[in-house]
Order: C-alpha cells, then structure tokens, then sequence
C-alpha cells in the first residue's frame, strides 16, 4: 500500500473506492431490473454506466496499492485476510446486530455470506501454497536449463 495509509486523502481514497464499488454492482442490478422489466436500452445505459464506475475504482486502487509491491502471494496474501475479516469479524457482527434488531433474513444473510467468505479464503490460501509450491518446482527447473545452458556454452568455447 502507498507510504501514506494514515493520511485523510488515504482514507477518502477508500471511501472513492468502496462509492465507485457499490455503483458499479448497485447499477448492474438496475440493469437486470431494467431488463426484467423489458427495458433494453435503460439496461444497457446502466451496464455502460457501471463499466466507467469501474474503471473509476480500479484508478484508485491503483493509488491506493503500489503497484511495485504487487506479487501474485501478494495479492492473494491481501484477498485471504479480506475474506477472513469478513468471515471472523464483520458479517458475524452484522449478524449479530440484525438478531438484536429482530431482522432474522438479514442475520440469515450475513451468516450465510460468513461461510461463503471462509470458502473464498480458505481457496485463497490454497492457491497462494500451491503458487508457493510451483514457483519453487519452477524455480529448480530454471536452475537446471540454466546450468545445462552454461554447459552448452562451455562446450562451444
């Protein structure tokens, strides 16, 4: 992430991300609606419109994570840990305050997302030890072209 996570213009990036986030989805679901409703020329205007939420986003993550820093454990590294806050800490409170509110679809909701949220870091987790695991098997394989190239060009010397 950039040097200035605890920065106001840090957070405010946040806050344009998670905004051109929820449009992006919130105008999908326009979409689908528009079309259910038999409306093809709105739907598309949504679809278009949530195209450009997107590239909005992807223009602040773009500050927001130092695109230097990125590797494939990286960011596999940084969608586990989402998934697991999500999983042990912010659906189970969510589900918690809906129950205390008598909202039992919306608790029904969150746990249900909970779960789902643990199966997406737990194949996060997955995929970053079997990343781990070929880029070492790839990493002996190099070695030995390597070495056997050297060789080659030794006999030709």
């Amino acid at each position: 992430m950039t040097a200035f996570k605890s920065t106001q213009t840090f957070k405010n990036l946040e806050a344009a991300f998670g905004g051109e986030s929820m449009a992006n989805r919130k105008y999908l679901y326009f979409a689908k609606k528009a079309r259910e409703l038999g409306n093809e020329e709105i739907a598309s205007l949504f679809e278009e419109t949530a195209a450009q939420e997107t590239q909005h986003a992807f223009a602040h993550l773009d500050l927001i994570f130092a695109t230097e820093t990125l590797t494939v454990e990286r960011i596999l590294e940084l969608a586990e840990h989402g998934e697991r806050y999500e999983n042990m800490q912010m659906y189970p409170e969510f589900e918690k305050q809906a129950l205390a509110e008598g909202d039992s679809a919306a608790a029904a909701e969150f746990r249900e997302q909970a779960e789902e949220s643990k199966e997406h870091a737990d194949l996060f987790a997955k995929a970053a030890k079997r990343f781990g695991a070929l880029k070492r098997v790839e990493g002996v394989h190099a070695d030995r072209y390597l070495a056997a190239l050297e060789a080659e060009k030794k006999k030709k010397h």
